[in-house]
């Protein structure tokens, strides 16, 4: 009669734990990162009656969690990529509509400025019009040096961001150890999983690869060893192992992600760190927003050194040779921390029409010292300094270099902030021209005129002292200057003579000599002549110089000689606008495949109401059904009692 009893009794205890699980579930539908368990149940073991074996009813081997090991990897792995896309197109944005605003952005200021050039050029001894000139220059740098504050208000926030994200990192790194101690001790204890433990163990690695992409490795059928980067460690059983943020060591004002274990700290590889926001922060600040400043530097200092170059070819109402009218910094150096030796290296801007917008890093391995392109690795070597690369030069200025030692060059990093106006009276504008147009001996009976003459960048260096006077003899050219090499430029292509040589006349040809060009046409007759001299009398009223520094505006004078400043701006805005564009059609997509693994995932192993609320009557009538058995065991047993 008692094995009647016991078997009511365990098929009760199975309904009720049934029950339980069940109303478990249910409690915890909304609760995020829970998996749906389920009782695992089993026949006890039969008894031998001699007749046979009869059962002896039921047992709960366990309660175990719908988990799938695949689904959650691939959610992990989804999580960490679209948390990375998001971190890079939240702060895109930022730069995106900065550029692109068509008031506050650099176009407007630059098409000013040269208006005001363009207006100078009529009215040359007007003082209003070159006071506008000095104003719509101060107006130019003031928007420079505002959107460079702003791109270095961006790197500051990078740095914030880090800080946070690595603090954050460490708390679940410290709590998914605790977790496998815990868990470990419940399993080695009892034998059974703690689901809910787990469950917590598993939310906290989600969230961890939101910050930083996580690889899992379980160890001991229970504990977690997480790994990042290069299969660098963060937690390994029931260790924790930190991140930090620190100093680059070629850049203070830069933070750098570092591994501390044993009380060593040592530097990640930006490139080892990939996915959630430590990622994204790591390759929007190296892929854009480094991009969009040492832009921005470029067309500051481009600008700048071309027209400082024109403006030094002019004479200013005063008739002395103009000057800078613009300050440009020098290239930021930034020697390794790590450094041994005790150079002093220095930097400057040789020509801005051949800059990049790369930073260099210079490195000396003992006997060779090498300066490396960072944009692309393209490295040259040198036996020696001072050298020059993509017009940026490198020297050492004292002290010297030990094998190992490195330093970052940064030529237009922070140009635009930092750039400045090197004039402010109105008189030292230089809008004249150095020399006077060339003319034509009032004798010449031939049809030649010589145009108008213009000056390059070589003039300033040695200008012109004394007239010189050419002469037409026989079809050809001379008395070009003393000592002077000539070129002469026809449709054909250019032909340069040594200095003193009779030059075959081309009418209409370009001639350049002594760092003057002019041409001249028509027909001479032997024995005219053409003269050109130094401009000594009319500096307050001539224009020409001012025509050629609003022809800058258009002119290409970067990337080579392929692209003019607004050229170059239109390519940053195409830049971080098509940017932008990929990660919100990337990030969107990649939105879209997370929330379907999350919904794969919880199809799964999410509690479903509708199918616990029909395990609640499944278990309500298994425990009515087991009560029933146990109502007819007291029966037959009142009935035995009965007999006697």
């Amino acid at each position: 009669m008692s094995s009647i009893f016991n078997i009511g009794k365990t098929a009760l205890n199975a309904a009720q734990v049934g029950i339980n699980v069940t109303g478990h579930n249910i409690s915890n539908a909304n609760t995020q990162g829970y998996s749906r368990q389920v009782i695992v149940q089993a026949t006890a073991q039969a008894q031998n009656w001699g007749f046979g074996f009869i059962g002896q009813g039921t047992q709960i081997d366990t309660v175990k969690r719908v988990y799938n090991d695949l689904l959650a990897k691939q959610l992990n792995n989804s999580q960490s990529i679209s948390s990375a896309i998001n971190t890079q197109l939240s702060n895109i944005n930022q730069i995106n509509s900065m550029l692109a605003d068509s008031n506050a952005g650099l176009s407007p200021a630059i098409q000013d400025f040269f208006k005001s050039i363009n207006d100078l050029s009529s009215a040359t001894n007007d003082p209003a019009s070159r006071q506008a000139v000095i104003s719509s220059g101060e107006a130019l740098i003031s928007r420079f040096q505002s959107l460079g504050e702003r791109l270095q208000e961006m790197q500051s926030n990078v740095n914030a961001q880090l800080t946070t994200s690595v603090a954050t990192v460490n708390t679940y790194a410290k709590e998914i150890a605790r977790l496998n101690e815990t868990i470990d001790a419940a399993m080695s204890s009892t034998g059974q999983p703690p689901n809910d433990l787990m469950d917590q163990r598993d939310q906290l690695v989600l969230q961890l690869n939101k910050e930083i992409k996580g690889t899992v490795v379980v160890q001991d059928g229970s504990k977690y060893n997480v790994f990042i980067g290069n299969g660098i460690p963060l937690v390994s059983g029931l260790k924790a192992y930190s991140l930090a943020t620190i100093n680059s060591p070629t850049d203070p004002s830069r933070l750098a992600v570092a591994y501390q274990s044993g009380g060593t700290t040592s530097l990640l590889s930006e490139t080892s760190l990939q996915g959630g926001t430590i990622g994204g922060l790591l390759q929007y600040r190296s892929q854009s927003l480094d991009t969009s400043q040492n832009t921005l530097g470029q067309i500051a200092i481009g600008l700048a050194q071309s027209f400082n170059t024109q403006h030094q070819q002019g004479l200013t109402a005063n008739g002395t040779p103009g000057g800078n009218f613009f300050n440009i910094p020098a290239p930021e150096v930034n020697g390794s921390s790590r450094n041994t030796g005790n150079a002093e290296v220095s930097s400057g801007i040789v020509n801005a029409n051949a800059l990049t917008t790369s930073d260099y890093r210079l490195r000396y391995d003992g006997s060779n010292y090498s300066v490396t392109r960072t944009s692309d690795g393209v490295s040259q070597s040198f036996t020696s300094l001072p050298q020059t690369v993509d017009g940026v030069s490198f020297s050492i200025d004292s002290g010297s270099m030990n094998s190992g030692d490195e330093f970052v060059i940064r030529p237009t990093a922070n140009a635009a902030t930092n750039m400045s106006m090197a004039i402010s009276q109105i008189a030292n504008i230089a809008a004249g021209a150095p020399v006077v147009a060339g003319t034509a001996a009032s004798a010449n009976t031939g049809s030649g005129a010589i145009g108008s003459v213009r000056v390059d960048s070589g003039y300033a260096s040695a200008p012109l002292t004394t007239p010189f006077t050419l002469n037409y003899t026989g079809g050809n050219l001379s008395g070009f200057p003393a000592g002077q090499a000539i070129t002469v430029t026809t449709a054909s292509g250019s032909t340069t003579y040594p200095a003193g040589s009779s030059v075959p006349y081309t009418a209409g040809a370009s001639i350049s000599v002594a760092g003057l060009n002019f041409s001249i046409s028509g027909a001479p007759a032997n024995g005219d002549q053409f003269t050109v001299s130094a401009n000594t009398s009319n500096a307050s009223g001539d224009n020409r110089n001012a025509l050629q520094l609003a022809a800058l505006q258009t002119g290409k004078t970067m990337n080579n000689g392929t692209a003019s400043y607004q050229d170059v701006f239109n390519q940053l805005v195409s830049f971080v606008g098509n940017r932008t564009r990929e990660l919100q059609v990337t990030g969107a997509a990649e939105d879209e495949l997370l929330k379907q693994t999350l919904t794969t995932q919880q199809s799964e192993s999410g509690v479903n109401l509708d199918e616990e609320a029909v395990n609640l009557l499944r278990y309500q009538q298994a425990y009515q059904a087991a009560g029933k058995v146990m109502q007819i065991a007291s029966t037959l047993f009142d009935t035995l009692l009965s007999i006697r």
